[in-house]
């Protein structure tokens, strides 16, 4: 009869795989731990989730269980840590990065990320975290910073380009109102760069950002280089403040659609 392997085996090749792949398992990462075929190490995985050592995050991904850990604990510590694995080549950007950059207090649950690697759906709940997609293309991945996670490194939008992504689509902004807060926020940090702004929408080439940050700076008294910059890139017809929301007035200075709310005197910066 077979003798039975003790259970110290399986922890200890665990254990190896885990020091080798850090907080991510692969099937590749376990095929080099191990010394295995990646045929073997996808069916060690597999029996590992079965048993309880390994959470699949999905389709040849994992991340190990605590001891300790709950069956409903999220395993996760920083959802961060998943976007090189998942949407690479892509960044942080959006309301995440506009916190991580002090742009705002205010934190949002979802993981606002952009990518241009394929992507079939737009909202994406990955092991009880929320991620916000946002495809484009690959010449478009300009004005990041590299940032370590841990002993991931990430790709991260720079405060500027943080500035421009939310401009492009303010819901990933967290809605107009807080864009415009993290407008004004970005006017008063000492790094705060109009060349590099204009450079990045320039390069970014939609007309409608152009319009709302020339309108909103305008109302903020943003630099005003940024104002006259705007006023000579205004393109043909009238893009919305924010797609989101009714906006049945015209501010025909900036070709913009706007909300009854913004149409009053500007707000003191």
């Amino acid at each position: 009869m077979e003798t039975a392997k003790p259970l110290s085996s399986g922890r200890d090749r665990l254990s190896a795989v885990l020091r080798h792949a850090s907080d991510l398992v692969t099937v590749d990462s376990a095929s080099d731990a191990l010394n295995v075929d990646r045929a073997t190490a996808a069916k060690t995985l597999a029996r590992w989730t079965r048993q309880g050592w390994l959470k699949r995050i999905r389709r040849g991904l994992y991340v190990a269980i605590p001891l300790t850990a709950a069956p409903n604990d999220q395993v996760i510590e920083d959802p961060w840590s998943l976007i090189p694995r998942l949407f690479n080549p892509g960044y942080v950007g959006g309301a995440s990065a506009a916190h991580h950059w002090d742009l705002t207090e205010q934190l949002f649950r979802t993981v606002f990320v952009y990518t241009a690697g394929p992507v079939r759906q737009k909202i994406q709940t990955i092991h009880g975290i929320p991620f916000r997609i946002h495809h484009l293309p690959e010449v478009n991945l300009f004005g990041t910073k590299s940032l370590w996670r841990g002993q991931v490194k990430i790709q991260i939008s720079d405060v500027h380009r943080t500035i421009i992504d939310i401009l492009d689509d303010p819901a990933a902004g967290g809605g107009i109102r807080h864009v415009a807060d993290c407008l004004r926020a970005y006017f008063q940090r000492d790094d705060v760069d109009p060349q590099r702004l204009i450079n990045y929408a320039d390069r970014l080439g939609n007309g409608a950002v152009f319009k709302r940050l020339g309108f909103l700076a305008e109302r903020a008294g943003g630099p005003p280089e940024i104002v006259v910059a705007c006023a000579d890139r205004l393109t043909q017809g009238i893009a919305k403040l924010d797609p989101a929301l009714p906006s049945p007035r015209i501010v025909r200075r900036w070709r913009v659609w706007v909300p009854d709310s913004w149409t009053g005197t500007p707000a003191p910066p």
